[in-house]
């Protein structure tokens, strides 16, 4: 299979590994993208300890809080520019607090709501389209519910770019926004240990196993070595289990503990994760690298 430079652009941003070790990782594993990754882990090349989302599309994360509901929500636009206009924000504090007068499930279903200006929120997304030029989209949002003896925590970063929306139990709302801060910075994949897939907890168990032996140890001790590294991978990967940012000695989980508290929800949203970049010229200069090597 042709190697292209797409494909080893696409791996470097990955794993942070060089380009050349990406071209050989993809040459070895027939450009089977997730092979390739697992490879260079298992070399002790890449850190990454899963896919990261691709950030492409422009807008703004917020968060609107009545009472005991809370809802965070994304929404795209373009450009950079368009997302920093009143207008855009404007629009943004319509839908949220539409959003909190209602249970809607799904985004076919929040955009037939009604708004306070008449018409739907699909309306208001279809007219600011036709004023502003741009393509606008309202991608996702969550609708959140806590009882009167839980608190919300919620912090916005980069001036919308993050958003982080925690639930514990407990009555500190700035124990709560702690937790929601260390979100926001840390980028947890996972909440719980519980949250992690068995196939994917699995795999990163058989990737540690091969790195170990890669490095010289025996099979059976390879094999006892993985418990100790995948307990070191929950605390990479779950916000339960990361160590507290403001106290590196103690654990999320022991710090909400230390204060009568107990995380039970948490959401984060960046804005565009997961979505596919603009195509530029990097591409060109991996492959004009690719062929002076």
């Amino acid at each position: 299979m042709q190697i292209t430079a797409t494909m080893v652009k696409e791996l470097r941003e990955i794993s942070g590994a060089g380009m050349m070790d990406c071209k050989k990782a993809l040459a070895e594993t027939n450009g089977d993208m997730d092979k390739a990754m697992d490879y260079l882990r298992e070399k002790g090349i890449a850190k990454a300890s899963k896919k990261e989302s691709r950030i492409a599309a422009e807008g703004l994360a917020n968060i609107y809080v009545k009472d005991n509901k809370a809802v965070i929500l994304e929404l795209n636009s373009e450009t950079d520019f368009v997302s920093k206009n009143e207008e855009f924000k404007s629009m943004m504090d319509i839908i949220g607090n539409t959003l909190l007068s209602s249970d809607v499930k799904t985004v076919e279903e929040a955009k037939e709501l009604k708004t306070p200006n008449d018409g739907t929120i699909n309306d208001l997304l279809v007219s600011k389209i036709a004023k502003i030029g741009e393509k606008l989209s309202f991608r996702r949002f969550a609708i959140v519910n806590k009882e009167d003896n839980q608190v919300f925590g919620t912090y916005l970063h980069m001036g919308g770019r993050i958003a982080s929306l925690v639930v514990i139990d407990g009555n500190d709302e700035n124990i709560a926004k702690d937790v929601a801060m260390q979100q926001a910075a840390m980028r947890p994949q996972y909440t719980f240990i519980e949250d992690i897939p068995e196939d994917v907890l699995e795999k990163e168990k058989q990737v540690q196993k091969e790195l170990a032996m890669n490095e010289g140890k025996p099979a059976d001790i390879a094999e006892k070595m993985v418990q100790g590294r995948i307990n070191k991978y929950y605390k990479e990967v779950c916000l339960n289990e990361q160590a507290f940012v403001k106290d590196n000695g103690i654990s999320i989980n022991t710090y909400l503990a230390n204060n009568k508290s107990k995380l039970v929800l948490a959401i984060r949203y960046e804005v565009g994760e997961g979505m596919e970049k603009r195509v530029d010229d990097f591409a060109s200069e991996v492959m004009s690298q690719i062929k002076g090597n």
